[in-house]
């Protein structure tokens, strides 16, 4: 099965509170103890990909409202509600004409983009009559109904569509990775059915092993505590773990100093807590299962430390956190050999369905395996027909040729010429052997030889 997509969190809005923020106010760091970075000052940190099927356009409508100081302007004094209701899109009317003109340049090629995958959706059905229009309403992050346009309505809807995609993300994240591990388990299953008795105990001898090995890891910090947290400090950063500051560390991994620990910055946080679990060059260390470790990190300390819900993580956020007891006292974190992800019940369920969808592809394999026969049934049909046809042709011919009647070639002309015709231009020979015509209606005798004249 293919790695599952990661993809990022961030809706629009916080894409572009991410892109138009503030920059926080700096803090002192002793440059001199931390660890080199890639990243320069002033650089631009490209964001990553959403994984909306729209992103491109999303980034484009972003990069284009960020050119405008009044636009900018607003968003800058907004509060995540009013950004949410739809109060902010109404500002659009206010920016300038030239931003205007190169957002309904990018709507237009967002419809033509958007007709273009419908048309290749519908290659395989033989209808002319395609109506595109009411094909886009199924897109709701954009007004189909003016598709040459961008009106404060185009944005409150990409608004509210990449905020409900991406906060449902996770849920279908965790099913699809759920299927993921029935599958795993289900085919392992099968296998086994396929192998006699002493090669499956040693299957299931070595699947025991496999998972008593993966187990048997250092202890793993939960994420976001300070033990945690002092261990990326020490590690990753270079520091001594003694001078462990909260402020300066947010700093530190705030890499595109917008203010904010977005998830994929905290993400980045748990690579420590991951290698102590998953290495890519044990057999038994499946890397999948290494991402969904990540992303439930991830997830974890976004619902224990970010208060507002908007999926970024503020100073002022981190701070507070790094207050409770569970930062300096946490539970221990369970990972996911620990835990049971589904129940027998579950794969059952889960197995039954692709039985349903295996007799389905059965059937369907059943009915073009019998219109292939009665295409080939029609095929040697045709050509014995041809054959037939072709046998006439030539008795046919024969028969012409026997009664004297030559064949017509393809244009009507005659193959062979018949006793007594001549090409044109041309005469019988003398029966004497000269070259004068005979005459008309004069009938060749046969020659007496005069030695056998008797008296």
């Amino acid at each position: 099965m293919k790695r599952l997509s990661v993809l990022p969190q961030q809706c629009l809005l916080l894409m572009t509170c991410l892109l138009m923020a503030l920059e926080a106010v700096p803090i002192d760091i002793d440059k001199t103890k931390v660890k080199a970075e890639g990243h320069v000052e002033g650089e631009k940190v490209e964001n990553p990909d959403t994984g909306l099927y729209y992103d491109e356009y999303l980034r484009q409508v972003i990069d284009v409202l960020e050119t405008d100081k009044h636009f900018r302007e607003k968003l800058q004094t907004a509060d995540i509600e009013e950004i949410k209701s739809g109060k902010l899109s109404r500002e659009l009317d206010l920016v300038s004409h030239h931003v205007r003109t190169r957002l309904d340049e990018l709507k237009r090629q967002e419809v033509a983009r958007l007709r273009m995958l419908i048309k290749a959706k519908m290659d395989s059905v033989q209808d002319t009559g395609i109506d595109h229009q009411a094909l886009l309403k199924q897109f709701e992050h954009l007004n189909h109904q003016n598709p040459d346009t961008f009106e404060p309505k185009d944005l409150d809807m990409l608004i509210k569509a990449a905020t409900s995609d991406l906060e449902n993300y996770d849920k279908t994240r965790h099913e699809e990775f759920k299927k993921y591990e029935m599958m795993k388990e289900h085919e392992r299953r099968e296998y086994l059915k396929t192998l006699d008795e002493e090669k499956r105990k040693r299957e299931e001898s070595k699947f025991e092993e496999m998972k008593k090995k993966h187990g048997d890891h250092p202890k793993v910090h939960h994420p976001g505590s300070k033990d945690q947290l002092k261990e990326v400090w020490e590690e990753a950063d270079g520091l001594d773990p003694n001078e462990f500051d909260p402020k300066t560390f947010f700093k530190l991994h705030d890499v595109n100093n917008d203010g904010f620990l977005d998830e994929q910055e905290l993400e980045a946080l748990f690579t420590k807590e991951l290698e102590k679990v998953y290495d890519p060059k044990n057999e038994e260390d499946d890397m999948v299962e290494m991402e969904e470790e990540r992303l439930r990190m991830r997830e974890h300390v976004m619902n224990e430390v970010d208060i507002n819900k908007d999926r970024l993580v503020t100073l002022e956020e981190f701070l507070r956190a790094t207050e409770k007891k569970e930062f300096l006292e946490p539970d221990s974190w369970e990972t996911l050999d620990q835990q049971q992800l589904f129940t027998e019940d579950e794969l059952k369920e889960f197995e039954n369905h692709i039985s349903q969808q295996e007799d389905e592809l059965r059937k369907k394999a059943e009915e073009l395996q019998k219109q292939k026969e009665e295409l080939q049934r029609q095929h040697d049909q045709l050509q014995a027909q041809k054959q037939e046809l072709q046998q006439v042709v030539k008795q046919m011919e024969q028969k012409k040729l026997q009664q004297g009647n030559p064949p017509a070639g393809p244009g009507g002309e005659l193959k062979i010429q018949p006793p007594g015709e001549h090409k044109a231009g041309e005469a019988p020979k003398h029966p004497a052997g000269g070259d004068q015509p005979l005459p008309p209606g004069h009938v060749q005798e046969p020659a007496v030889r005069t030695d056998q004249v008797h008296p």
